[in-house]
């Protein structure tokens, strides 16, 4: 009979959970210090492979895809954490003090922190395979469809209580998806340059112009349009390495010629305590104008270069 069960048990789809005690503590997972030698040796190897051959070409695209391993494991177990907090759920709302619910219930909130516990261990490798990407292309690594949440800070795996555990994993939630902090909101367009000499120089303005507003905004969160071929994808490269948290708002394509426009009202809506503006297009030219409206300090940076344009009409710059 129980080789009979067994045997069902495998042929079913458990979402990741596994048939026994749920791994609680730390030692049941990979210590940081090992898992970033381990990376940093299989990231060194894989690209030491490609270099010099006609696969060169193609080494951002295997290091995207590297990181995205550890993002995708850890969404899956992401989605395992849900549906075991909608048991808990379930369980909570149907409690009748009776020792079987008792043990259903501490049953599914073991499952629950094994999945988070999971989560948490694929989110560090993660974000240390994203810092390699970042030496390695000079760019911040981030998904395509979904976003790149870090909950290491904010769950706590000693869960006991059932209400306790929904309490504690909405408002974990809710501060993984929304950074603590005041927004400062960056925009600028996509500029070609005539010459390398000038695109460092374009590079090395947006880095200062941030470094001077983050000396202001100790606690800044950074927004933009998470552009990767714009100049969204140098300040997203000095936030990411200055652990500076970024809120992206990217494109609504199906409302067309307004998907700017609603994305700088969405931005606007934060009442950033100042706009960074880079050379762009009209769109940038409107929201530049409604940040001035709205009585926001825009820092104008859209002089040649990504230099400080001359005062003109009270336009607000630093």
């Amino acid at each position: 009979m129980h080789t009979s069960f067994a045997d069902q048990l495998s042929g079913l789809d458990l979402s990741g959970f596994s048939i026994g005690p749920a791994p609680l503590t730390e030692t049941d997972f990979p210590p940081r210090e090992a898992a970033t030698q381990t990376l940093e040796a299989v990231w060194s190897d894989l690209f030491a492979l490609v270099t010099g051959t006609a696969l060169e070409a193609d080494a951002e695209d295997l290091g995207w895809a590297f990181v995205n391993l550890f993002h995708r494991a850890a969404e899956r177990k992401g989605v395992a954490l849900d549906r075991a907090t909608d048991e808990v759920r379930a369980l909570v709302a149907t409690a009748d003090g009776s020792e079987v619910h008792t043990h259903d219930l501490e049953t599914q909130v073991e499952r629950a922190q094994c999945a988070e516990s999971a989560m948490l261990a694929f989110e560090e490798m993660r974000e240390i395979a994203a810092s390699l990407y970042l030496n390695e292309f000079g760019s911040s690594w981030k998904p395509v469809s979904s976003s790149r949440l870090n909950h290491g800070a904010t769950l706590t795996s000693a869960l006991v209580q059932g209400r306790d555990f929904l309490r504690a994993r909405a408002e974990a939630k809710r501060r993984a998806a929304k950074p603590e902090g005041t927004p400062v909101v960056f925009a600028g367009g996509r500029m070609g340059r005539s010459s390398e000499a000038d695109a460092l120089a374009f590079a090395d303005n947006i880095w200062a112009t941030l470094d001077k507003v983050r000396a202001r905004v100790p606690d800044m969160v950074l927004v933009h349009g998470g552009d990767t071929k714009g100049i969204d994808r140098l300040a997203s490269s000095w936030a990411e390495r200055h652990k500076v948290p970024q809120v992206v708002f990217a494109l609504d394509m199906r409302l067309g010629s307004r998907a700017g426009f609603q994305r700088n009202e969405r931005m606007l809506s934060l009442d950033p305590r100042y706009v960074v503006a880079f050379p762009g297009n009209g769109v940038l030219e409107r929201l530049v104008i409604e940040a001035k409206a709205r009585r926001i300090t825009v820092v104008d940076r859209r002089g040649p270069l990504g230099t400080c344009p001359k005062a003109q009409g009270g336009a607000a710059a630093t």
